[in-house]
Formats: structure tokens, C-alpha cells, sequence
């Protein structure tokens, strides 16, 4: 199968969690047989920061402007499936030239999925607009439950599928060094998070200072109060979150409020910390029972007293729970093969709608 891929980024993961989430999908995917091009916008902040400028799984081009798509357009056109990712500058755009040019199956993956309704809510059409979803065959998204229904139901999704983000297996993995740190965090700063991180964080760092804690990721405002025993580190790359990982006795999962809110969308944090074998501590949404079982697979907390409890248990025990349940059934290869069957499903069943036409396309 030749799948091409418009995503936000597979270059750099500075600042985003797209990269991370490209890479372990495609890698699994071309390990199945199948060539993939990505197509990544050349943006400045991006360019400053790759970490990966040339992948050994799939081809990578860049492109500066809609327009410079043409030099693919035969490649777009004769792909077998065609994917426009969220959060790609002029998105919109982007999503017209595939839904006009590509004959093959066209797929929207939302890694940002209740972020997108939101969006779409206050008539934010940044990378998505209402009119161009049933113009795709499938919509993969990031969060599923109830969600899916109402792509569907609301929005005209032909197909709405949930493809949650997973972790190469073969990279993130238990590895023997010396604890670090009794509690981590790893994620780029976001308001609507930094409540949740004081509280099941900072608080606990306050009040136990004989503990230490670490908090990595950009972003971060220069006026919060880091406690003395919280390290920081402003950007960790990919390649060193397994060691970060294995360094810390606990890590910590924050979810975004509009996520909260939807339900079943989990972080790519949370498979690969479990894929390490770090027991995780998490705060608490719809649909994280399904993923992990609470108190075997990962521990839930409203508050500091929550956390500091949950140090004091065996982090051997729920560390090894949560990398059992991850290589059961989020890893990149179970994704992977998921896509893989998502796509081959929509080709076979013949009932691809009709593409829109360039009249409704340049509207």
C-alpha cells in the first residue's frame, strides 16, 4: 500500500506531540510492507529543532506553501490512501488540494480531536472546516466513545474510527538505571493543565521536600514557583525519554481540559511510560478504565495526599502491570495493523462517497 501522509510534523517533536505519535504509527506501518511519504510543512521553529531529519522508515519531503503541493500531485493523486493530519498550517487548504486531487481513500487523523470540536464550535476553522469532513472516506481520531458517534451523526463523518496514539515498543523499554526522581512529569506547558500539574505536583514537592521531582517540557512561564526539589528540564528529546522514564520511580499523566471533557483520549504519555515499565499516576477522565485497570495498571489521584500516598506503594508491581497492558494492546504495531485494516475495510466495502468538486472545493 502507498500511503502519503500531510502531517503537522515527523522532523521535530519540540513543542508537539505529533511527531512522537508519526513516527511510532508509520514506522510499525512500513514494517508491515508498505512505502509511506510525509509531507511536512517547512516552518522556522520546527527547522531549529529536528531530531529527526531523515527517517529511516518512510520518505520525507517539505514543502513551503499549498501551492508547492503540486510537485506532488501525481504521487497524491495515484496513492492508495492519503492522510491530512490535525493541526497542519492552512489545513483547510491542504485538505481541499487531497479531497480534489487524490483518487485513492482520504483520511483526516485528529490528534487533537476535542480540541478540533471546540474549534469548530466557535467557528475556528484553523486546520478544519465543517465542510470538509464528509469529503473524507474516514475520520481516525484521537478520541473515541461517544465522540466517534457524533462525527459522525453531526458532522457527516462517512467513517469516524478512534486510532489513539501507541509507542514503538522497540524504543521505549525498561532500562537498568539508578533512580533519579520519586515523581516525573513530561509535557509541554498548556494553561488549562498547569492546575492539575500544581496540584498533583508542585503541592506534593511543597510538602514533601525530602522527595524529588522533575518537571520537562518548553514553554513553561518564567513566574511559576518551582519548589527546590523539583528539577526542570526545558526540552527533552525522543531519544531520551526512555532513559527519563526509567529514571524516575513514578511518572505523571495530566490531561487537557477539553480531553477531560470528551473522554477516552488518552496521551501518548501514558503508553510510553507504561511501555518503560514506570508505574503511572494519573488525574481522571471517562474512559482510562478501559485502557488501564485502576489500581493494578496505574493509579488515579484528585490530590497531593493521593500522590504521596501512591509513592509510598511498590512501584515494581505497577510497573510491570502497566508494560504488560501496553504490549497487549497499544503498541505502535497493534496501531499499525489497525490503520492497516481501517483502510483495506474502507477500499474493499466500495462505498467511498463521491469526491467534492472543485467548484465546492475553492468556495
Amino acid at each position: 500500500m502507498k500511503l502519503v501522509v500531510l502531517g503537522l510534523s515527523l522532523s521535530s517533536s519540540w513543542g508537539n506531540g505529533h511527531a512522537t505519535t508519526f513516527r511510532a504509527l508509520l514506522s510499525a506501518f512500513a514494517a508491515r510492507g508498505h512505502e509511506v511519504l510525509f509531507l511536512e510543512r517547512d516552518v522556522p521553529w520546527y527547522a531549529e529543532h529536528r531530531d529527526m531529519p531523515s527517517p529511516d522508515f518512510c520518505r520525507l519531503e517539505y514543502y513551503d506553501s499549498v501551492s508547492a503541493l503540486d510537485r506532488w500531485r501525481e504521487e497524491i493523486a495515484r496513492a492508495d490512501a492519503v492522510m491530512v493530519g490535525s493541526y497542519v498550517p492552512d489545513g483547510v487548504a491542504v485538505g481541499r488540494y487531497v479531497q480534489q486531487h487524490a483518487r485513492g481513500i482520504t483520511s483526516f487523523y485528529d490528534i487533537d480531536t476535542p480540541v478540533t470540536l471546540a474549534k469548530l464550535a466557535r467557528d475556528d476553522h484553523e486546520y478544519l472546516s465543517p465542510d470538509l469532513i464528509p469529503g473524507y472516506d474516514l475520520y481516525f481520531s484521537f478520541t473515541g466513545g461517544p465522540t466517534l458517534d457524533r462525527l459522525e451523526r453531526e458532522f457527516g463523518s462517512p467513517g469516524a474510527r478512534a486510532l489513539y496514539c501507541s509507542v514503538d515498543t522497540e524504543r521505549y523499554r525498561p532500562l537498568d538505571v539508578p533512580a533519579r526522581w520519586d515523581l516525573s512529569y513530561l509535557g509541554t506547558y498548556s494553561p488549562d493543565r498547569q492546575p492539575t500539574l500544581e496540584r498533583l505536583l508542585l503541592e506534593p514537592a511543597r510538602q514533601r521536600p525530602d522527595r524529588r521531582f522533575i518537571v520537562a517540557g518548553p514553554q513553561y512561564p518564567a513566574d511559576i514557583d518551582w519548589p527546590a526539589n523539583v528539577e526542570r528540564i526545558e526540552h527533552l528529546p525522543p531519544a531520551d525519554h526512555p532513559e527519563f522514564y526509567a529514571a524516575s520511580r513514578f511518572t505523571l499523566n495530566v490531561t487537557r481540559a477539553d480531553m477531560i471533557e470528551a473522554g477516552w483520549s488518552p496521551s501518548v504519555r501514558l503508553f510510553e511510560a507504561g511501555a518503560c515499565g514506570t508505574p503511572i499516576i494519573s488525574d481522571r477522565w471517562e474512559g482510562l478504565d478501559e485502557l488501564f485497570e485502576p489500581g493494578r495498571e496505574i493509579i488515579l489521584a484528585d490530590n497531593s495526599a493521593d500522590v504521596l500516598s501512591a509513592l509510598e506503594r511498590d512501584a515494581g508491581a505497577l510497573g510491570q502491570a502497566a508494560r504488560d497492558r501496553v504490549l497487549a494492546g497499544h503498541s505502535a504495531a497493534c496501531r499499525a495493523a489497525q490503520l492497516e485494516s481501517d483502510l483495506r475495510e474502507a477500499v474493499l466495502s466500495g462505498e467511498v462517497p463521491e469526491r467534492p468538486t472543485e467548484r465546492m472545493l475553492v468556495r
